[in-house]
Order: structure tokens, then sequence, then C-alpha cells
């Protein structure tokens, strides 16, 4: 495996700023995570807003025309968004690629009756509001993971806890994953570290965050970060594709996400969103893509985790009570 703490190859305009006198410092090593994924490697990569089998078809075959390599797929609309046929065909066509599929989990705050998320403080976003909103999202993870889902994504960290005191019980599968939102994501160690004893085994930083903050929160998690390389534009829009080298050098173990700035919302999806929804599934393909050619350019694409690969190895966890 490569040395977690050594530089990339080469660092984009690196030679040709030098012989202008135009030269960054030299890289510090112990900026450098020292974590990787079990199993070896630095990098996942998932393609997200996968909303239904037809989009997923279209990121299939476009992964396969542009050689895009995928460890992930995750949906945004929610379980409660697919029929058991939808479900069982997207994870019949994941299971079939070694693909992790992950959706999200029941009802959210922003779709609610409750009126203060659509004041200017947000109220508390998407999080589960009351008893029957907790208990919509359990509903719907017990369901996607009868119908064979194994990851689940999660906009709440009571919904958080409870799914992980559910897999420790055995109500769901003992080896699925909970994914935490972006739209909830920590920004500080502390937090990240509270995301992780809750029982997350992915964790989506929002993309504001800077280089030093990932070092921060790597020097206390090992818990495995999504980051988008390329964000929405309810998430800021950033477009970091040049900084990919760096974002793992620092972040990981980091998934990298290829979202899509510039584009409609699609949330909750339905076939009225059709044509835009397949057209945005097939260019965040295409932006992943572009990620790995300048990945490769700068001979920083070593280390990425074996296809097929998706647990996130021993992590800490608050004692669940009896």
């Amino acid at each position: 495996m490569t040395d977690a703490s050594a530089p990339a190859a080469r660092r984009p305009g690196e030679q040709q700023l030098a012989a202008l006198g135009l030269g960054a410092p030299a890289l510090d090593p112990a900026d450098a995570s020292a974590h990787s994924f079990p199993g070896g490697g630095r990098w996942r990569t998932e393609i997200p807003s996968c909303e239904g089998p037809e989009a997923l078809a279209v990121v299939l075959k476009e992964a396969s025309r542009l050689d895009v390599p995928i460890h992930r797929i995750s949906q945004g609309s929610g379980v409660w968004m697919l029929t058991d046929a939808e479900i069982t065909e997207m994870v019949d066509a994941t299971a079939e690629r070694d693909i992790e599929l992950c959706l999200f989990t029941g009802p959210r705050g922003t779709w609610d009756i409750g009126g203060s998320v659509r004041s200017d403080s947000r109220g508390a976003g998407l999080r589960a509001r009351g008893h029957d909103a907790v208990a919509g999202c359990v509903e719907d993870a017990v369901r996607a993971t009868e119908l064979g889902v194994t990851c689940l994504l999660v906009a709440d960290e009571g919904v958080l806890w409870t799914l992980h005191r559910a897999r420790q019980s055995g109500i769901i599968p003992a080896d699925t994953t909970l994914k935490v939102s972006a739209l909830i994501g920590p920004v500080n160690p502390a937090s990240y570290a509270v995301y992780e004893r809750l029982g997350a085994d992915s964790v989506n930083v929002p993309s504001d965050l800077t280089l030093d903050h990932l070092t921060e929160i790597r020097r206390v998690s090992a818990a495995p970060m999504d980051m988008y390389i390329e964000a929405p534009d309810d998430l800021g829009g950033y477009v970091r594709m040049y900084e990919v080298a760096e974002l793992i050098r620092r972040g990981a173990p980091l998934y990298l996400k290829f979202g899509l700035s510039k584009a409609p919302g699609i949330y909750p999806w339905g076939t009225h969103l059709r044509d835009v929804t397949l057209d945005t599934a097939r260019e965040r393909v295409r932006r992943g893509r572009l990620a790995l050619d300048l990945l490769a350019r700068h001979g920083a694409d070593g280390d990425m985790a074996p296809l097929g690969s998706r647990l996130p190895g021993p992590l800490h966890r608050f004692p669940a009570d009896g």
C-alpha cells in the first residue's frame, strides 16, 4: 500500500509554476490521514441521486462506457418513494455488479407540515419531527433491508442511533451500513466523532470544509467520510475537482461523491421528472470520469479500494442500552 504520508506524484501546475519562481510550499506529511479502508485502499466512489431503476440503468451503462469504477450508488427521494418491485430491481442490478445500494429513510422535516423549516432559520431541516416520523424511518429501514438493501441514508441523529440499536438487536441485519446525509453533516471534529459513536459507518461532510478541517477530523476519527467533489446548488454548488488528490491525502478513507451543480432539484422524484433525472444521472458519471482523469494525470490515482468493498472497519460506538 502507498505510504499515507507520501505526497501526490505531482500537484496541478507544479513544475510549470516552479519554473516561473511560483512554486508552492512542500506538503506537510503531518497533514495526511493515517487511515484507510479495511482490505486496503484510501478512496471509493459514489454516484448520488440515482432515483429508481431506470436512472440506475443509465448510470451503469454510462459507467461501463466511460470506465468509471463505482463502489456505491445512492438515492435521495427515499425508500417510501419506490415500490417493492422497483427496490428489488435496483437491488438485483447493483448486486450483480457488486455495488453497494444506499436508499434514504423515511419522512423528513423539509417535506412535512412543520412551518419552521420554511422560515429564514430553516428550523430543524431534514430531521424527523416527532415520534411518527422516527417510526416512518424505521418502517422504511425494515422494508428496505427485507428487500435486500444493505445501506441506509439518514438525516437525523435520533434515527441514526435508533437504527444502530436496531441492527445490534437483530431488527435489521447486523451488516447494514448507515450513512449520514450531507444536509446534517458535521463541520467539526467533535461532532464528527459523535456521529461515529451514534452508529454512522459513513459521514457526508459539507463540501465547504477546508483541507485543514479534514485533517482535524482525521485526528479524532477513522470513520469513512463522504464528500461531494461537485456539490448540488442547494449544498453550495462547489466544484473541487482539482483538489481531489489532496482531499484523499487529508480525508482518507474517503468516498468521492460525484454530484452536479447547475441542475434542477429532483427530490421527491417521479416520472414527471424523468428526462432531467436521466440526463443528470448520465452527467454525474461523466463528472466522475473527469475527476478520475485528473487524478491519473497527476499520478495520484493509485490506492483505490477494491471494487465490491463496502464495510467501514472497526469504529467507536456509544454503549447501547439494553
